[in-house]
């Protein structure tokens, strides 16, 4: 942007002249032009040389139609000029994409103030944009009790705490979602509050619906605290707020339920790496093998997967390569049983915090750093694939399991003393 704002007014009729003539007097205002219309202005609009777009309205008017004339020929801001306080227009200028609308009468140098104000803050989303997007990574498990939300909730604090990102946690469990109590908070606004607010959502907005957890520097988005309240949350309004925050964040990590849903289906459209969390037993074995195959049927690429095995080294559990052998999918990550887990998530403070040192501590610092570094280290990480000779069908999978696997260890039938929360 130049010193100067460049501006175009569209919607021009006799009763603004004298405006517009005493805009074009204002300090770092530079008045490039006036239409009647919008099709009037293509010719300059299309150029690229506006930097925000003044529209006058008609009294009663609506702006959709307008304004999306305006947006097919520029993504310059636009201001809109309205006469009369109509909230109805208010609401739907917003949701139609508008900067910020003026109630007419006002004086000159308050209309400039708001223009000057519109592309200052265009100019800033454009330097963000030019940083680049934050990274999605997608904690998801098929079944619950594999400790799903404890990953994702210490995968969080850890890169926010120990790595300086700025991360978000996404707690995308719509019914039972635990992970702000993982966290000890207590969240005064939740993802139901920001899917039922009315006007559309941006970054000044969507600051207003997160929680702080101070420790690590985290911002929390809380799944609604009703079971029911998960209902008003939809795809379209998951799409739009992982658009806002990935403008915002280095990191966003996303805690899911284990089952597909809208909203979770509508993460997984823009998941840079998908952590397939699993424990060596069977039943969980068998439930994961099907959402690989889910996953697969939704052309989601094994390259954006990435298997994490939790309680890796439980005593009653198979072992790695039988896992890998029983998934057609090699692990990427192995977290170790721990038996600190279960006391800290009931402190509400995660392990990667309280016990930096500890060996599950350990193993997820690594695992946050492999999200932070991902760029540098491709899309695959440093893991190659299974062999596809490994993948055999899903029947016969359990079967092996059930017929194999058990047998040899039924001397340790003793499950796991620390098996904690999912």
């Amino acid at each position: 942007m130049s010193s100067s704002v460049r501006v175009f007014v569209t919607g021009f009729r006799h009763s603004i002249r004298g405006l517009c003539d005493a805009l074009a007097q204002q300090p770092e205002v530079e008045l490039l032009g006036v239409a009647a219309s919008v099709a009037e202005a293509a010719g300059t609009l299309a150029t690229g040389d506006v930097d925000v777009v003044v529209h006058s309205t008609v009294p009663g008017a609506r702006p959709q139609h307008e304004v999306a004339e305006v947006r097919e020929l520029t993504r310059a801001p636009i201001v809109l000029l309205t006469e009369g306080g109509d909230p109805t227009l208010f609401e739907e200028a917003l949701d139609a994409d508008v900067a910020d609308v003026v109630v007419l009468p006002q004086p000159p140098d308050r209309l400039a103030f708001t223009i000057r104000r519109a592309a200052r803050s265009a100019a800033r989303d454009a330097r963000v944009a030019d940083q680049g997007r934050a990274r999605i990574a997608t904690v998801f498990s098929p079944k619950g009790g594999t400790g799903k939300t404890v990953i994702s909730s210490n995968l969080a604090s850890s890169a926010a705490k120990h790595f300086g990102a700025r991360t978000l946690l996404l707690d995308l469990d719509l019914q039972f979602g635990d992970a702000a109590i993982m966290l000890g908070l207590e969240p005064e606004q939740t993802l139901h509050d920001l899917a039922t607010a009315p006007g559309k959502l941006d970054a000044g907005k969507f600051g207003g619906y997160l929680t702080r957890h101070a420790a690590s520097g985290l911002d929390v988005l809380a799944a609604p605290l009703r079971p029911e309240d998960g209902e008003r949350v939809t795809h379209d309004k998951v799409e739009r707020l992982i658009e806002v925050a990935r403008d915002i964040y280095d990191l966003i990590l996303v805690d899911t339920s284990p089952s597909f849903h809208g909203p979770m289906l509508s993460a997984l459209d823009t998941t840079d790496v998908l952590l397939l969390v699993s424990t060596p037993e069977v039943p969980t074995l068998k439930n994961v093998r099907l959402g690989i195959e889910t996953l697969r049927r939704l052309s989601f690429t094994d390259e954006r997967m990435k298997l994490v095995l939790n309680r890796a080294d439980a005593a009653a559990g198979l072992r790695k390569a039988e896992v890998e052998g029983a998934l057609g999918m090699r692990v990427s990550y192995a977290l170790p049983n721990s038996a600190d887990v279960p006391a800290a998530v009931n402190e509400g403070t995660p392990l990667t915090l309280s016990l930096p040192n500890s060996p599950f501590a350990l193993a997820v610092q690594d695992l946050s750093r492999s999200l932070i570094d991902l760029d540098k280290r491709g899309a695959t990480g440093d893991d190659a694939l299974a062999d596809q000779s490994s993948r055999s069908g899903l029947v016969g999978t359990v079967r092996g399991l059930a017929g194999s696997f058990l047998p040899a260890r039924a001397d340790k039938s003793v499950p796991s003393a620390a098996e904690g929360p999912a």
